[in-house]
């Protein structure tokens, strides 16, 4: 695959991810859990159809070599996946949308915790920087009531981190074998905790199809694209492409359904853009560099 290729890839699995938010606000009745359930079912037949035929017909196989590491990291996935459905359902997608994106942040203190990874020097000032943004949105959404939404929204994050610091402790370079358990777990766990705060799993058409419509599409086919260009584009440019997702999350509610933050939002989710910019910009210099 041509550099080119990869980062188109890459773009449009942002362009995807970006219209989450927008799915979910389509959906009336259905509680975060029972989404969880069925959006993870859908994912399910798309992912193990292109493993299997990246695997040659042995999608078990693959599964398997994933091993210990891709069980803690589908494990992690379930805690992005349920937190990003909760807290794009209690606040606004801006709010939800920039406090996801903390999740490279949240990822190089944990793989310097668990892993002991060397966290670079403007890394660390970037996370600093990062955190004035996060305190300038948390602090105006208690004032609104979104205390929920914010507090999934950064669970989330550290959801997604788990499951890139899991990817990095066996070093697996497939990610999808471990998105794959991750809708497996996500369908297990949904339903357990659906059945435990009495959220219906039978829900409206109308409901079952936004759900479908985002396993099938936004989740597994951005996942899938992004794995696929991954292998030729830098981590260091992965995560800037990828924010194409943070910056249009918040442009399609508008766009579609009106739908506007707060100025302290905004002032803070753009503290944390420039921090995640820079980092970002920074280590893609550093490689050109080396």
């Amino acid at each position: 695959m041509r550099y080119a290729t990869g980062m188109g890839f890459v773009l449009i699995a942002g362009v995807l991810w970006s219209f989450q938010g927008l799915m979910i606000r389509q959906i009336d009745g259905a509680g975060a859990w029972t989404v969880l359930v069925w959006r993870s079912l859908a994912m399910l037949p798309v992912l193990l159809a292109f493993i299997a035929w990246r695997s040659g017909g042995k999608p078990l196989a693959a599964i398997r070599k994933s091993g210990l590491a891709g069980m803690l990291g589908g494990f992690g996935l379930v805690v992005a996946m349920a937190g990003s459905i909760l807290s794009f359902q209690t606040t606004t997608i801006a709010n939800a949308a920039f406090l996801l994106a903390a999740a490279p942040f949240v990822t190089a203190v944990l793989g310097r915790v668990i892993l002991g990874e060397i966290v670079a020097p403007r890394t660390w000032g970037a996370i600093a920087l990062a955190l004035v943004g996060i305190f300038i949105m948390v602090r105006e959404g208690l004032a609104a009531g979104a205390l929920l939404g914010n507090m999934a929204a950064l669970t989330a994050a550290v959801g997604f981190a788990l499951f890139s610091v899991a990817l990095r402790w066996r070093q697996i370079e497939d990610s999808l074998p471990t998105v794959l358990l991750g809708a497996v777990f996500g369908v297990v766990v949904g339903a357990v905790v659906a059945a435990q705060l009495g959220q219906p799993l039978a829900i409206s058409a109308p409901d079952l199809t936004w759900c479908i419509l985002m396993g099938i599409g936004t989740m597994s086919g951005g996942m899938i694209l992004y794995t696929l260009g991954s292998r030729v584009v830098p981590s260091a440019e992965l995560a800037l492409l990828s924010n194409t997702e943070v910056l249009l999350a918040p442009f399609w509610v508008w766009l579609v359904i009106h739908e506007t933050a707060s100025t302290g939002t905004f002032v803070g989710g753009a503290v944390l853009m420039v921090a995640i910019l820079y980092n970002a910009l920074s280590g893609a210099r550093r490689m050109a560099l080396a």
